[in-house]
């Protein structure tokens, strides 16, 4: 079974989180050390905008990523210290997101997850990414 690395899961699940708690960080203390500024007030509240909004892109997107190993006859999805394995027939939908390089799995009577590519010379967030023989006869490209 292939899965993506985990220093690239890793990234790509917190990245969002990480700079959006760089951006609250750099507001709050802007709003710390230099209260009195109106152009001082009008970039604490563009950074802390922007930490709002990259927070609810993790939040809202970002959780879903979770980390697959794929084969030719299973999907396994690793939940912490538990794996729950699938047959390839118990897949509704699959589809890859070019543009993010993550795949969208959906399974029949379960919420739909994202996936990273487990190929090794796929960029991180290339815009062609290859993909396994095994996967292109499955997936819809959008």
């Amino acid at each position: 079974m292939k899965e993506a690395r985990l220093v690239k899961y890793y990234f790509v699940r917190y990245f969002f989180l990480a700079f959006g708690l760089l951006q609250g960080l750099a507001a709050i203390l802007l709003f710390v050390q230099f209260p009195d500024s109106p152009k001082n007030r009008f970039a604490f509240f563009v950074f802390f905008t922007l930490a709002l909004v990259l927070f609810s892109l993790h939040l809202i997107f970002f959780s879903k990523v979770k980390r697959v190993a794929l084969s030719k006859k299973k999907v396994s999805i690793m939940l912490g210290d538990r794996t729950k394995h699938y047959d390839w027939n118990e897949v509704k939908e699959l589809k890859l997101l070019n543009f993010l390089n993550l795949y969208k799995l959906k399974l029949k009577g379960k919420p739909q997850i994202y996936f990273l590519s487990t190929l090794e010379s796929a960029a991180l967030f290339g815009l062609f990414p290859d993909e396994p023989e095994f996967l292109s006869k499955k997936t819809t490209k959008i």
